[in-house]
């Protein structure tokens, strides 16, 4: 897999307010006004449930699209709380598509499980941070 790279500064239109760079997209992040932000753009962990619910609909679509089934569309919704100091994301997958078979229904839901990033946050990752 390629070496995907963003960058990300500060913008000074509040508090914590950034500009990102990631391939050739420019998204803007920020803190909520509760959290001493401005409410610019999505707070990181706004990002990261945003990441696993695109990865997760991606994921099904590619697979629907694989066996030729009649998938008209799939949405996701989730959440991110801790509980106990321990992160937990729900997810939800609806799958639309009438002719379906309950099957294929649960597979498509079993497939959402196997994203990517959903993959990598159930992995050993390392971070290493340089100056």
């Amino acid at each position: 897999e390629g070496k995907i790279t963003a960058h990300i500064e500060e913008s000074g239109e509040s508090s914590y307010s950034v500009n990102i760079m990631v391939s050739g997209h420019a998204i803007k992040g920020d803190e909520p006004v509760a959290f001493g932000g401005g409410n610019l753009g999505p707070a990181p962990y706004d990002l990261l449930l945003a990441a696993l619910g695109e990865c997760t609909a991606m994921t099904v679509r590619w697979y629907a699209k694989q066996q030729n089934w009649p998938l008209t569309k799939v949405e996701v919704n989730i959440s991110h709380q801790k509980i106990d100091k321990i992160d937990s994301f729900e997810k939800h997958v609806i799958i639309h598509g009438e002719l379906l078979s309950e099957e294929q229904r649960k597979k498509l839901v079993d497939v959402a499980a196997k994203c990517p990033v959903q993959r990598t946050l159930q992995s050993d990752v390392v971070i290493h941070t340089l100056t």
